[in-house]
């Protein structure tokens, strides 16, 4: 399942980590991160998904 989710984040990185906390303060963060650059936020959706 992670393997998928990891996919996901390279792709859409707010999705793969809606999915894997939901609306929680990570989703906006992750958010925001995506907006000003589409690197930062797969990196931090990676992180996301690998710390929880």
């Amino acid at each position: 399942m992670d393997l998928i989710r990891i996919l996901i984040a390279i792709i859409l990185p707010p999705l793969a980590v809606f999915t894997q906390v939901g609306f929680r303060k990570h989703f906006w963060i992750n958010l925001l991160l995506t907006l000003l650059g589409w690197l930062p936020g797969v990196i931090h959706a990676v992180w996301v998904i690998g710390k929880y």
